[in-house]
């Protein structure tokens, strides 16, 4: 497979979310992750991220889904990105507040950056989280 299918498969597999046992493979060890958001300061690995996402959703909104608007592939760098929305209501107790019954709808960027046996070695969030908390009621 490519590093553009790899990459495609990671997106699809982490936004499930079907947790990191899923998004492994397409993962080189050790992969990095960044994200310039309060909630997420904490993560610093691909691995991590994967494993909170899918807490997050497991424990405050299941049920969410995702729109992929936009995908490419740079060759020169090896980045591929992602543009999507996830859509997710708070519906059980996890998260700062009890359930508020809101609705987000979240834009966001993944970047990642593959190394040269087409795994994810770095990767980048770009959301704007507080607005998205402030959506479902959480700021």
């Amino acid at each position: 497979m490519s590093a553009f299918e790899n990459a495609t498969k990671f997106f699809h597999a982490c936004e499930t979310p079907s947790g990191w046992e899923a998004c492994k493979p397409y993962v080189a060890e050790g992969a990095t992750f960044f994200a310039q958001v309060e909630v997420l300061t904490e993560i610093d690995t691909v691995k991590a991220y994967t494993e909170w996402i899918a807490e997050f959703v497991r424990t405050a909104a299941p049920g969410a889904t995702y729109d992929l608007h936009a995908s490419s592939y740079d060759e020169k760098t090896r980045t591929a990105m992602f543009f999507g929305t996830y859509h997710l209501k708070h519906t059980l107790d996890g998260g700062p507040v009890p359930p508020t019954g809101k609705e987000a709808h979240a834009h966001y960027v993944y970047c990642l950056t593959m190394n040269q046996d087409d795994q994810v070695e770095k990767m980048v969030k770009i959301w704007n989280a507080p607005w998205s908390l402030r959506e479902l009621g959480w700021a």
